[in-house]
Parts: C-alpha cells; sequence; structure tokens
C-alpha cells in the first residue's frame, strides 16, 4: 500500500455532526417545546463548515439559523432553499440591500430607525408586512437601537405594525457567560421594558450561556451559537455539551537538543538541558494562534507536550520531556491538538483568548472529515 494512504500529510479535522445536533436537542429540551431554538451559523458555523452544518441543523430539527452577513445569508439559502426555512441577517439592512435581501427570502435584523425607516419604504413600494426582527441594544452599545431612538419608535409602534411584519424584538445579552454580572439582570430588566410596547411581536433575547442562567430569558426564541460546537456555555461549570471537533497534525521530524540550545524564530525559549523535541505541521496559516508560544500544549498518547519556542507559520515545536522514551512519537504519527484531553476552550485557556477565536480560525489546510 503507498505511503500516502497508510500516513497522513495533513492535519486532520474531523467533525461530529452527531454532536453537534444532540447539542442542538439538548438546547431544544433545556427550554421547552414553547420555545425555539435558532441557531447562530455566521463564520462558517464557528469554523467548522456551513455546507454540513447547516443541514445537521436542519434535519435535527432547527427552521430558524442567524448568520451575520448579508454574503453569509445568500450562501446559507443556497444551502437551505426550502421556504419554510428562516434566515435573519443580524449585521441589518445594508444601503440599497432591500431587494437582494428581499430576492433570497432573508430576514432583515433592523439596528436603527434609519434602517427601519428605509425597510418600511421598500414595503410601501412592494408588499406589505414584511417582516424583520427589531434588535434593541440594552447594554453591548454595538448594535442595535440606543435608548433614544427607542422612546421614538415606541410612540410609533402601532404605525410601523401596519406596514412590517416585526417578528421578534431581541436583545443580546454582554455578560452572560459571567454567573451573576449584575449587567445581566439590567439588561433582562432594559429588554423586557422595551419590548412591552411591541405587543405583537415575540421576544428573543437568550444566547448560548443566557440560556443556561435563568428559565425567565428564553422568552419565545433563544440563539444558541457556541454551545452547539461544544464551547463551555458555564465556564465555571462543567461543560454540558458534547465536544464537536477533533484535531490531530503530524509529526515531522524528532531532534535531540543539546542545554543553552534555542528553538525558533527569535530564541525565545532556551534549553535547560539536553531534551527531545518533535517539530509538528501547524502554524498560524492554518490559524493555531501565534499566541500560543512557549503557552500551550499538545497531546501525544495522553502526555502533555508543552509547545516551545515561537509558532511560526507553517511549523510548531513540542517538548517531548513528559513523554516515557520508549512511547514518544516518530514521523507521520499524529498529535492531539483538539481531542479527548485538550478542547477548544482548554487551549483557548493557555493562549490568553476564548474558544470561539480558536474554532474560527480552523484553517483550510487540514484534511476535514465528517461524521453523521
Amino acid at each position: 500500500m503507498p505511503y500516502s494512504q497508510t500516513r497522513p500529510f495533513a492535519g486532520q479535522l474531523r467533525i461530529d455532526l452527531t454532536a453537534l445536533a444532540s447539542n442542538y436537542n439538548l438546547v431544544q429540551r433545556h427550554i421547552g417545546p414553547h420555545c425555539e431554538a435558532a441557531a447562530a451559523v455566521k463564520s462558517d458555523a464557528y469554523g467548522i463548515g456551513i455546507e454540513r452544518a447547516a443541514p445537521a441543523l436542519q434535519q435535527a430539527g432547527c427552521k430558524s439559523f442567524f448568520v451575520a452577513t448579508l454574503q453569509e445569508g445568500m450562501q446559507l439559502r443556497d444551502i437551505l432553499p426550502d421556504d419554510n426555512i428562516r434566515i435573519y441577517v443580524l449585521n441589518g439592512l445594508q444601503p440599497d440591500a432591500e431587494e437582494i435581501l428581499d430576492f433570497h427570502s432573508l430576514t432583515p435584523v433592523l439596528n436603527s430607525l434609519q434602517e427601519l425607516e428605509n425597510w418600511a419604504s421598500y414595503a410601501k413600494r412592494t408588499r406589505p408586512y414584511l417582516k424583520c426582527i427589531l434588535h434593541i441594544d440594552t447594554g453591548m452599545a454595538r448594535l442595535g437601537l440606543p435608548h433614544d431612538e427607542l422612546d421614538f419608535i415606541q410612540n410609533r409602534a402601532g404605525a410601523f405594525s401596519k406596514i412590517l411584519d416585526i417578528e421578534y424584538i431581541m436583545s443580546h445579552f454582554a455578560c452572560a457567560d459571567e454567573n451573576g454580572h449584575p449587567l445581566n439582570k439590567k439588561q433582562a430588566e432594559r429588554f423586557q421594558y422595551a419590548a412591552d410596547s411591541f405587543v405583537f411581536s415575540k421576544k428573543s433575547l437568550a444566547n448560548s450561556s443566557g440560556i443556561f442562567r435563568n428559565t425567565n430569558w428564553h422568552h419565545d426564541m433563544v440563539r444558541p451559537g457556541m454551545c452547539l460546537y461544544g464551547l463551555n456555555p458555564t465556564p465555571e461549570t462543567d461543560n454540558p455539551m458534547q465536544p464537536v471537533i477533533s484535531l490531530s497534525v503530524p509529526v515531522l521530524q524528532r531532534r535531540t537538543l543539546p542545554k543553552g540550545e534555542s528553538v525558533g524564530y527569535g530564541a525565545s525559549w532556551i534549553a535547560d538541558k539536553q531534551c527531545e523535541l518533535a517539530t509538528v505541521q501547524l502554524g498560524y496559516a492554518d490559524g493555531f494562534n501565534r499566541s500560543a508560544t512557549n503557552a500551550a500544549k499538545l497531546f501525544w498518547q495522553g502526555y502533555a507536550c508543552p509547545i516551545v519556542g515561537r509558532v511560526s507559520m507553517d511549523l510548531t515545536v513540542i517538548s517531548l520531556e513528559n513523554v516515557p522514551p520508549e512511547l514518544r512519537p516518530n514521523q507521520g504519527d499524529m498529535i492531539e491538538v483538539l481531542g479527548p484531553h485538550q478542547n477548544a476552550d482548554d487551549l483557548a485557556l493557555d493562549m490568553g483568548t476564548i474558544g470561539y477565536e480558536v474554532l474560527t480560525n480552523l484553517g483550510r489546510r487540514y484534511a476535514r472529515t465528517y461524521k453523521s
């Protein structure tokens, strides 16, 4: 058998679509039958591949999806052409995008008074009761109607309701991943006050963490994202979600480094004794953050292998000192980056970032396989 069929030459990224569907079903069971679980699939379904993730979520029962951009919405509509599937564009109504949204059956999340007026104007020219979501800023100060615009729109809620179908009033938590953060309660109260003026609209507030914090925040729809892909929505407790991805990369070379010699660009790590190292095919061109330099670790057969020296574009060096000599890997053996001994949240902690960034940075040079 040719060597290429017995030894992988690229990093192996395995994505478990069964686990993805199970995570969606766990959320739906948690919120109960009177609340809908939508799915956030922005940024290529958090890096795992929207072409495979979205149909798997649809088969699990998901009928509503949130993307960030118009381009993502158009891509998703090509993947899920079913008219019963609702696709919402979080970044709002861009100038002169009304016809494109309408043509592709995409629903904008309106983030300002100007966007609301533009969508209403388009509805008057075409047909009444075009669907939309109205986003209220309750403390994120990012997108959404600020307080002064909200007061104005609340006084005209009835008029807009005669032109548009404002399906949902929504907002977004800033600190739901921090249990007991005072802003969570404040945002929930502000949201309730804002939504009360729109008696014909449903409500949506909770993100992944918000779903598991307080059942009063579920309202009519929740919008899980990170938890669907295996990240922990409640960082202070055990992760209730199943892992969705695993990643392993091949060893390219093993070497013995004498005491006093350095590794990598900038000579940022110097051996304090003779040691054995392995160079693996992994770098920042693969989306592996350079902040892992001298901080994170990979795993071989359960043994932690610290990264030594700077992460470079295509290569990373690990120490094998924790691995018994008789068990150390050889060229072509696959080293665990993400898997049973380290998930994306664990790796992110060592990198000084968050699991979202680990997932959304997953590179295109890996050989991807999907389990379904």
